[in-house]
């Protein structure tokens, strides 16, 4: 798809593939290592594989995207008619990828405005959405910018966990490492703040745990308008009876997403992640 300002995300912002097509975002892949094997998320391997790979203790770990993946990509939008480039990307807080596409849009063969949106998951697909329909009116570089970042500035996400061991292994448990200590005792709801996992609250069971997070979500969304995203790993009827539980108590509900997290945020939350992502439009 030819246009003014092309889109360009990464792998974790886990948009449907066919919103993808629909806008003519690209996503650039970030690597799960399992083992030995190096392996692209979307493509090859599935949130699936990754969590047995968890639950059977195998080592996983992630990797950013080389710059000269995204180097590719800048030059085939370039190729395809794109006078411009806004490249939007997950928290540089968790990952190298932004740093990444910045050396890499240095000799794209067209400007490239590299963000880190400090979000990650649909947190940051809802903002490459807001850049696409901003580009999709003609709008230049810095009011595609600008549509994502304004997009961001009203996105929240909160998470559950099962264990925070997937984030203690991965150095990503920011201000909630206190917890570690008494780990067994609590259920953590998490939220993300300043590009940062942060602890919100403790809760005792998951069920008070997920109902919390109902709530939170609901109080965050107000009268709407709102795009909600639940997200999961391998707990898929916890999703659907949430998603259905916020989508009769959000009056001001547009889009609702449900989905399974891919391999490396999985890789470093673990099986029973339960996600809400409420973006203001």
């Amino acid at each position: 798809m030819s246009r003014h300002v092309a889109i360009v995300t990464d792998s974790t912002a886990y948009l449907p593939p066919r919103t993808m097509e629909r806008h003519g975002i690209t996503a650039v892949p970030l690597t799960v290592v399992l083992g030995d094997q190096a392996l692209e998320e979307g493509t090859e391997i599935s949130a699936r594989s990754l969590a047995l790979a968890l639950q059977k203790r195998r080592s996983v770990t992630t990797s950013r995207p080389s710059p000269e993946v995204f180097a590719a990509a800048y030059r085939t939008a370039a190729e395809a008619g794109a006078a411009g480039i806004v490249s939007l990307h997950l928290s540089a807080e968790f990952s190298g990828t932004y740093d990444a596409a910045l050396l890499a849009a240095k000799d794209a063969p067209v400007p490239v405005r590299v963000v880190d949106t400090g979000m990650v998951a649909m947190a940051l697909g809802f903002c490459a959405l807001a850049a696409a329909e901003a580009a999709e009116a003609a709008g230049s570089l810095d009011e595609v910018v600008a549509a994502a970042e304004k997009r961001a500035a009203g996105t929240s996400a909160y998470f559950y966990v099962d264990t925070l061991e997937y984030l203690r292994r991965g150095g990503r448990i920011g201000a909630a490492q206190a917890l570690l200590g008494s780990a067994l005792a609590v259920k953590p709801l998490l939220e993300l703040e300043d590009g940062r996992i942060q602890l919100r609250e403790k809760v005792r069971t998951a069920s008070k745990a997920i109902a919390r997070l109902e709530e939170i979500a609901a109080e965050r969304a107000g009268a709407g308008p709102v795009d909600i995203a639940v997200h999961h790993l391998a707990a898929p009827d916890r999703a659907a009876a949430l998603a259905e539980r916020l989508r009769a108590r959000v009056p001001g509900l547009a889009d609702l997403h449900v989905s399974e997290v891919g391999a490396v945020i999985g890789a470093h939350t673990g099986p029973g992640l339960l996600g809400l992502v409420v973006s203001v439009r």
